[in-house]
């Protein structure tokens, strides 16, 4: 047993979600979206820090570590969990944050999410983007999302990851999951390759840059049904967000292409709930019409929001709606759906 897996265990019997490691401090937990120190943990030496950072990686892994300053990889301890590491330098030296994957996928009917999303597990082809920031809980929603294809249909799913978070074990489908650095050289040559294995779902862990972009919106518009995130916080900002990583000159070939191949957006956040522990998701919901591929087309992307809106009948949600919905049913503060709100005014009243 490793010495970091003590830290570890006492992360996942105090349900934190994430461990920060950093030489002259104080390993803390991050609950319930609060980073807070470990009871009673000592102030970690240089010394420390290596050993413990050390003893879980492999002599390749540790040296890439050395000469790039930066490493990603996925550290599973059994049964327990599975852990998201990022090891990097700071000003004091060598740190690290690892993110706790859990070692069952939570349904998606457990996730209160609104019933839309479940309906992406029912599409064929199509580019559906799960948006957020850093710890918003896209993995765990497309983990659900999967998963409920996996044990419905009889599909050929490929995920391509960096690294890989949640390990599906096959029911109906087929499973291939190719982690970047080890099985595949990069997102782009992971699609590329992806196109050619007869797929039917395809995950893309990141879109980063515009050929991994260009390739996903390819591959929806082939026929197959392609997951993707980004770290962005609305519909609107993400249909921006893909147009705008295209040149000038192509992105009006690019809305085309998008307009065709968008079949959705889901846009969440995860924020403290004050009726209980722990956190909660609070969903915007993207879903493709007519109306919404002719916005996008003819680059009304400011209209997206009241598409939205009117948009209730199709499943779809704003942030905003969200929010209300849950400050009105007791769950979150009213000062943090202020903070998130899109439209600030509507909330501004219940601060009073």
């Amino acid at each position: 047993m490793a010495a970091i897996d003590r830290l570890f265990q006492l992360m996942q019997e105090a349900n934190g979600s994430d461990l920060h490691i950093a030489t002259g401090q104080v390993p803390r937990m991050r609950l319930h979206g609060s980073l807070d120190p470990i009871d009673d943990a000592p102030e970690l030496s240089k010394a420390q820090v290596e050993d413990l950072l050390r003893e879980i990686v492999s002599e390749q892994q540790w040296q890439e570590y050395q000469h790039s300053h930066d490493l990603d990889f996925a550290y599973d301890l059994g049964e327990l969990a599975r852990f998201r590491a990022n090891y990097f330098f700071d000003y004091n030296g060598l740190a690290a944050v690892f993110r706790i994957i859990p070692s069952e996928i939570t349904p998606i009917e457990e996730l209160n999410l609104p019933p839309a999303v479940a309906k992406f597990a029912e599409f064929t082809e199509g580019l559906v983007l799960v948006t957020g920031p850093t710890g918003s809980g896209k993995s765990t929603t497309l983990a659900a999302i999967l998963d409920r294809i996996n044990a419905t249909s009889a599909k050929h799913i490929i995920t391509i990851e960096d690294p890989i978070e949640f390990v599906h074990r096959a029911k109906k489908s087929v499973l291939t999951q190719r982690e970047i650095g080890s099985h595949t050289e990069s997102f782009t040559v992971a699609l590329h390759a992806a196109i050619r294995m007869d797929p039917d779902v395809i995950l893309v862990g990141e879109m980063r840059d515009l050929e991994t972009i260009h390739l996903a919106i390819t591959a929806a518009e082939m026929g197959t049904l392609v997951f993707g995130t980004l770290h962005t916080n609305n519909a609107p900002k993400t249909v921006d967000r893909i147009i705008d990583a295209f040149p000038a000159d192509q992105q009006a070939q690019a809305r085309t292409m998008l307009a065709e191949s968008l079949a959705g957006v889901v846009s969440q956040s995860l924020l403290r709930r004050i009726d209980r522990e722990g956190r909660v998701a609070v969903i915007e919901v993207l879903v493709r019409t007519s109306g919404l591929s002719n916005m996008i087309r003819e680059g009304n992307i400011p209209l997206l929001a009241s598409q939205i809106q009117s948009g209730k009948q199709y499943g779809m949600q704003s942030l905003d709606d969200g929010l209300m919905v849950f400050v009105n049913d007791g769950v979150i503060s009213p000062e943090d759906a202020f903070r998130k709100a899109t439209d600030k005014k509507r909330f501004e009243a219940l601060l009073r």
